[in-house]
């Protein structure tokens, strides 16, 4: 068992008693810190920054040198699956992602092969074995991949689309296609947390990103579904301990109970979804990673604080809490603001655990 100094976030994970409520943010690691853009210049671009192990480790480590998070997170994209599968993906600035080759046929869909991360994604399992030996089991490593859903929608629509036209079709006109490729999505994510793992992570989360723009039914059958399949197929046990799967939906607080009964170890929450009511639901099977509404972020410190202190106590008291965002941290957001949230955490919350 590796001797990790600070593992209160994998404790909370396991719903185990713990002296403070631990915390990290989603894109913790990324432009709302000057010394990230620096870093991206030097490397040219954002895809470049990501297939360059050294600076993917150093970016990773650059928040856990200003803040005193509990947990460190890869960095990378969701996107390195369908961009290993051929579909050229590119950044265009100011626009996110994009493919040249985006989906649009059956033939399409049959071409794909299933990705093995030695063979086409080697970067990123260079870059978690890489950190782990840097964070020298300072706090734990957090691995991750898109859900194969939020994966087909930018593959189906070749970039960002709030509106899903493409994806939607697909689902209600040809779901034998889509379930097709949701399945050589949910092998190839697998694959891929599993590799983490064995190169050094020690939990994962899978982000369901574009969960919450389903219909109750076609959720359970082309997201909540595939999730499953990957968790059944994950590797629980590494180092002597057991390695934690976070399941996060964004908008997806109604079908919190189904998430619970995935196999995960715990649900990420947006700030949409009341902790209390949520911890009420399903406290007792799994821990909650959340929720405080990003946007939190712009306002006075004072504000920041009152909002740390007020969704503490809606959790209430007890093991099973992992403060985080209820969903990235944005660019615009002074790094000193979230020093002032991540120093509420730690100071409010031990007043919530015996």
């Amino acid at each position: 068992m590796s001797d990790l100094k600070n593992d209160t976030f994998l404790r909370a994970l396991a719903r185990q008693p713990v002296e403070y409520t631990p915390v990290w943010m989603m894109r913790q690691a990324g432009r709302y810190l000057p010394e990230y853009r620096a870093t991206r210049a030097k490397a040219g671009d954002f895809l470049s920054l990501c297939k360059n192990t050294e600076l993917a480790c150093e970016v990773t480590l650059q928040p856990l040198r200003r803040y005193a998070l509990d947990a460190a997170i890869l960095f990378s994209d969701i996107l390195t699956i369908p961009d290993a599968m051929g579909l050229g993906l590119y950044f265009a600035e100011g626009e996110g992602p994009k493919f040249r080759k985006p989906l649009k046929t059956d033939a399409d869909v049959d071409r794909l092969a299933v990705t093995e991360t030695s063979r086409d994604l080697p970067y990123v399992t260079d870059a978690v074995s890489l950190i782990r030996r840097e964070l020298n089991n300072s706090v734990p490593l957090i691995g991750f991949s898109g859900s194969p859903w939020t994966l087909a929608t930018y593959m189906i629509e070749g970039g960002s689309n709030r509106d899903f036209t493409l994806s939607k079709l697909w689902l209600y006109n040809h779901p034998e296609r889509l379930h097709r490729l949701l399945d050589k999505l949910a092998l190839s994510v697998t694959e891929y947390l599993n590799a983490q793992i064995a190169a050094g992570a020690q939990a994962v989360q899978i982000f369901d990103t574009w969960g919450g723009v389903l219909s109750d039914q076609a959720y359970r059958h082309f997201s909540l579904r595939y999730m499953e399949k990957i968790i059944a197929g994950l590797t629980r046990e590494a180092d002597g301990r057991p390695v934690p799967v976070i399941l996060f939906t964004k908008g997806g607080g109604q079908w919190l109970e189904d998430i619970a009964a995935s196999g995960c170890d715990a649900a990420g929450l947006d700030w949409t979804t009341d902790i209390a009511r949520a911890r009420a639901r399903v406290g007792g099977r799994i821990a909650l990673q959340g929720n405080m509404d990003p946007a939190v972020l712009r306002a006075a410190p004072e504000v920041v604080e009152a909002e740390v202190e007020r969704i503490l106590s809606l959790f209430g008291r007890g093991a099973g809490h992992i403060f985080n965002l209820g969903h990235g941290i944005t660019p615009d957001i002074n790094p000193d603001t979230v020093a002032c949230f991540i120093d509420a955490v730690h100071r409010l919350s031990p007043s919530f655990h015996p």
